[in-house]
């Protein structure tokens, strides 16, 4: 998994050529950080001209699809982004956390049906959709169990999501004009749960070491007054799942880890083309309609996400501290303009895409406090 030529250049990728001003600059911050704790030279953002032929460690702000692209990119394996690969689009989308209504519902190209048959255990109870025709079996199904929340596979934050309880409200989204298009770009239809706390669990391989840690998310205001991802808070230990699960946590968070590690070896298994050198797992806790606590992987991020800053900056505590078994960081989101708290490193600040300000920054502290 190791950038190890002394020659690579740690370079910033945008994927999306309209990808808005805090992603970007964000991307170009956490890129040049990790340049100075790898001992490497940050080549700035990608550019094919200029950076053709030469040996690059890329932090993309998207998974990279397809076999052209990687290649384009000079990417051959794990070791040569802080990121992930998949052939299809669809299989680093919410999508694969389900399986389909039936052997006759559409799918995309690649799909498997090995994945969402070995994460049934753990994940919510939800169908994936991929056309207009197949949406509304699959959300019958399902409301004879309670309220749903359907959720474009496509979109990230929390952004675009409905909770419906009927079948006549869902019958109301079908009659939309752009219906058609919505449940064609693939659209999770998925149990909602009450009183939620969303985990974060995952790993990264970077450089010679590995990191895995564990910890919840929590939302917060934009400036449409939306609820959007707000930041996270994580326990960051050196090592594998084993270091993790080693230190004195609560069950709820153990249950979390371990299915975190059932999806993220079903990724591998059903999809074998996949690589990945950032894994991280979003899982929901909360209440079904009849009461029940229920646990399950939402999705997965292959990519630069919301809490990759608070895993740069333990990384660093890491370099800086090779003792150092464990460490709590937090990457916090917020479209207040307000002075940083002290010792908070900042990482961006500046319009975002929806919200005239945005500030991002992480903070650190010991594990024992």
């Amino acid at each position: 998994m190791t950038p190890t030529s002394r020659r690579k250049l740690v370079v910033a990728h945008s994927v999306r050529a309209d990808a808005p001003q805090h992603e970007v600059q964000t991307n170009k911050a956490l890129a040049r950080w990790l340049a100075q704790i790898l001992g490497l030279n940050f080549g700035g953002r990608y550019e094919p001209e200029k950076h053709r032929g030469r040996e690059l460690y890329l932090l993309p702000t998207q998974t990279i699809v397809g076999a052209a692209h990687a290649k384009a990119l000079g990417i051959n394996g794990p070791g040569d982004l802080w990121g992930g690969y998949v052939e299809h689009d669809f299989i680093c989308t919410k999508a694969i956390s389900h399986g389909l209504r039936s052997y006759q519902a559409r799918a995309p190209q690649g799909w498997s049906s090995l994945f969402s048959e070995r994460v049934r255990n753990v994940v919510l109870d939800g169908l994936s959709v991929f056309a207009l025709e197949d949406a509304r079996p699959a959300a019958e199904h399902l409301l004879y169990s309670g309220p749903i929340r359907l959720k474009p596979i496509h979109a990230c934050a929390g952004r675009g999501q409905e909770v419906i309880d009927s079948l006549d409200a869902f019958d109301e989204i079908l009659a939309r004009p752009d219906a058609e298009k919505l449940f064609g770009n693939g659209v999770v239809l998925e149990q909602d749960l009450r009183e939620v706390v969303t985990h974060s669990v995952g790993q990264s391989f970077i450089g010679d070491r590995v990191l895995s840690y564990c910890g919840d998310q929590y939302l917060t205001q934009d400036g449409q007054g939306e609820e959007v991802y707000g930041g996270s808070n994580l326990l960051v230990v050196q090592g594998g799942y084993a270091e993790l699960l080693a230190l004195a946590l609560p069950d709820d968070v153990r249950l979390a880890i371990e299915q975190a590690q059932v999806f993220d070896s079903a990724a591998d298994e059903a999809y074998p083309n996949f690589f990945a050198s950032r894994r991280n797992y979003d899982i929901a806790q909360g209440l079904d309609s009849d009461g029940k606590p229920r646990s399950g992987v939402l999705e997965q991020s292959w990519r630069m996400g919301g809490a990759s800053s608070a895993e740069v900056a333990a990384l660093q505590s890491f370099v800086n501290d090779p003792a150092m078994r464990a460490i709590r960081v937090s990457s916090v989101e917020t479209y207040i303009d307000e002075s940083l708290p002290a010792d908070a490193i900042e990482v961006y600040r500046g319009p975002a895409e929806n919200s005239e300000f945005l500030l991002k920054y992480v903070t650190g502290k010991s594990y024992d406090g």
